[in-house]
């Protein structure tokens, strides 16, 4: 077994490497960017270094910096995690000449899978089918608009390199196809360093099916079952299982031939998934799944495979790197059970998904045999701009598909977190929808159940910004008692706003808020029981409220079933008197970097017309003009960095 490790990676995929590495026994090195100084996996490991500034291009995407530490730090192997540098044929070349043992396969099988393109034409050799489309060099927009005609719509948009959803479009019409393919392009090259794309036949009522291989250096390949991956929003993975609803025992084994034969075609050695799309109009066929793609690295949501199969595929992992062989045959694979994972996301549902950023002024999983929780942070810790938004992956096991559904839903009920927002209520809708538990479901059932659930704009929830208003009165009458005993103490004659007394009718007053940056007037009454709270819609008194409540630097942040409201009291110096009344003000809807700007000084829009493109964490944001009318101020252009709220440009109304 090697002796010692360097996690080339951050986050939650870090932490459970080094967890794994230290139970075998490893020294760990962790290498971090200047965001990421005080995180988790830098606490953990037994040494940690410094490369580079925040964003992934000067820290976590330099070859240079990792292998110059790992040669310091005397790093036997180094561990690329997922996404980063896990499948760049360059870097795995560089830590072989390095004479350092890179846990993955070979550079040539990162280049032979690592291309869309030349990848589907390399395992059709091998007898894999594939999904019929244009998998050529030409990339001419003219070219390949007349390759989509010509496929047939709906078309699908994909980056021949890299994965994970980035740069991959549906088109369903030819009006569509050149802002498809310019938006593909451009987040391709953002995430991969290549823009090039291949265009696919879309399949109608896909399923998203995949197996897991593993392979040795001693010419040993098997699979460890499959995973359902269809539960997706924006071609990002949300829901995973194993074993796939409705899977068969013929079609497991001919998903399973046809991805060994993929891996062997390439001279494979380590942890990968071959990617397979089905066509789920008539339940899972073996003669109706087409090849996608082969993912050449340990995948996200691994942690299901391990559930149904008693396996570490961490440990597999380093112990493969070490020479070791298989210790088991493809008849040795168990099957036992079900899990199901969710991803818990900083992101708003209610705002499209958009990513929330900040400190995690609380933070909480539940506990128990049948949940398993991995997480990359902390409470206290921040989830920044720069990164992936996930906060964690919450797996969960049961004998039975149903008995694994309802760990999940209970482990995604009992969880907290407050400052960023998240898709908890979402997922916990996602896990208890009728159809999913039924098994009738594909890639398209949550876009096509947005309403359903949860993912769209809600009605502010009367109880939860009560009880929020009331823990600020009561913050503020204890603060107000403390100094009133303080004066007491000095010789002062002090008296509280609650001691108070009216000629006529009740002690009343008004208290100013902001309920998620928009004003209300909550109107608070004392009496012999203390105060209570009164809002359009719920009246609240002490000890009523049933809901978590966190203090988040002076405000409160209110958590009621499984959504935040963020409550503060009004303050009358922060209102922005210059734009007060812009109605054509356009503004940063999370922290990110401007990467596109359609407009200029002067030009005349329409209403819904794209003005920039913001990119966060990863994934490109459209802006669009809130009213008719002529583009006035710019206040950022492309390449600039922006807070969420932060003015972009102002559209002047139209005189009438």
């Amino acid at each position: 077994m090697l002796s010692s490790v360097l996690v080339a990676n951050r986050g939650e995929i870090a932490v459970r490497v080094i967890r794994t590495a230290r139970r075998l026994g490893l020294r760990t090195i962790a290498v971090y960017s200047d965001a990421d100084r005080d995180a988790l996996f830098v606490r953990l490991a037994d040494e940690a270094h410094r490369i580079g500034p925040a964003p992934a291009s000067e820290s976590y995407l330099r070859i240079d910096a990792i292998l110059d530490v790992a040669r310091s730090a005397g790093a036997q192997c180094i561990h690329p995690g997922y996404g980063f540098l896990s499948e760049r044929a360059a870097f795995a070349r560089a830590c072989a000449d390095a004479g350092i043992v890179f846990v993955g396969p070979p550079a040539e099988a990162i280049e032979a899978m690592g291309l869309k393109d030349a990848a589907k034409a390399l395992v059709q050799k091998a007898g894999v089918p594939v999904v019929p489309g244009y998998h050529g060099a030409r990339q001419e927009p003219d070219f390949l608009r007349q390759k989509a005609y010509e496929i047939g719509y709906p078309v699908l948009i994909k980056a021949v390199a890299g994965g994970g959803g980035k740069g991959m479009r549906r088109v369903d019409k030819v009006a569509d196809f050149d802002a498809a393919l310019a938006s593909a392009q451009r987040e391709a090259q953002g995430a991969f360093g290549d823009p090039r794309v291949l265009v696919e036949k879309y399949v109608l009522a896909p399923r998203h099916v995949e197996i897991q291989v593993f392979a040795d250096a001693h010419g040993n390949v098997v699979h460890l079952n499959e995973r359902d991956c269809s539960l997706q929003r924006r071609h990002q993975k949300v829901i995973e299982e194993a074993p796939a609803p409705g899977m068969t025992a013929d079609v497991r084994e001919a998903m399973g031939r046809a991805a060994v034969e993929a891996a062997r075609a390439v001279g494979y050695v380590g942890a990968g998934t071959v990617e397979f799309i089905a066509d789920g109009r008539e339940g899972l066929r073996a003669d109706r799944f087409w090849f996608m793609e082969m993912n050449t690295r340990l995948q996200v949501e691994h942690p299901v495979t391990e559930a149904i199969t008693g396996l570490d595929l961490v440990e597999l992992q380093l112990r493969v790197a070490s020479g070791e062989a298989l210790p088991f045959g493809q008849e040795d694979v168990p099957l036992m059970g079900h899990a199901v994972e969710a991803r818990l996301y900083a992101e708003d549902p209610e705002r499209g998904f958009l990513p929330s950023t900040g400190r995690l002024f609380a933070l909480s999983f539940p506990e128990g045999e049948d949940v398993r929780v991995d997480a990359g942070v902390e409470a206290g810790d921040q989830v920044t701009p720069f990164y992936d938004p996930m906060i964690a992956k919450i797996i969960a096991r049961g004998e039975t598909r149903g008995e694994a559904l309802d760990a999940l839903s209970r482990a995604l009920g009992e969880t907290v977190v407050a400052g960023p927002r998240t898709n908890a209520a979402f997922l916990r809708r996602l896990v208890d929808a009728a159809a999913f538990r039924e098994g009738a479901f594909d890639t398209g059932f949550i876009d096509g159940n947005l309403e359903a659930l949860g993912a769209v704009p809600q009605e502010r929830d009367p109880a939860a910004v009560a009880a929020g208003a009331l823990s600020l009165v009561s913050a503020d009458l204890a603060a107000a008692r403390e100094a009133a005993r303080s004066a007491l103490r000095e010789g002062a004659s002090p008296w509280l706003a609650e001691d108070g007394f009216q000629l006529m009718g009740e002690r009343r007053t008004t208290l100013p808020l902001l309920v998620d940056g928009e004003r209300l007037d909550a109107h608070v009454t004392f009496d012999a029981d203390g105060p209570a709270v009164e809002i359009p819609g719920a009246t609240l008194g002490m000890g009523e409220p049933e809901a978590t409540l966190v203090e988040a630097e002076g405000d409160v942040l209110v958590l009621r079933e499984g959504r935040q409201t963020r409550v503060a009291l009004f303050d009358p110096a922060s209102v922005d008197l210059e734009h007060l009344d812009a109605g054509g003000l356009v503004k940063a809807p999370m922290h990110g970097k401007v990467v596109a700007l359609f407009v200029s000084a002067g030009e005349r829009v329409e209403k819904g017309q794209r003005l920039a493109v913001v990119e966060a964490m990863k994934m490109e944001h459209p802006l669009t003009a809130p009213i008719a009318g002529t583009v006035g101020e710019i206040a950022a252009g492309p390449g600039d960095q922006v807070a969420e709220g932060a003015r972009i440009l102002v559209i002047e109304a139209e005189e009438g």
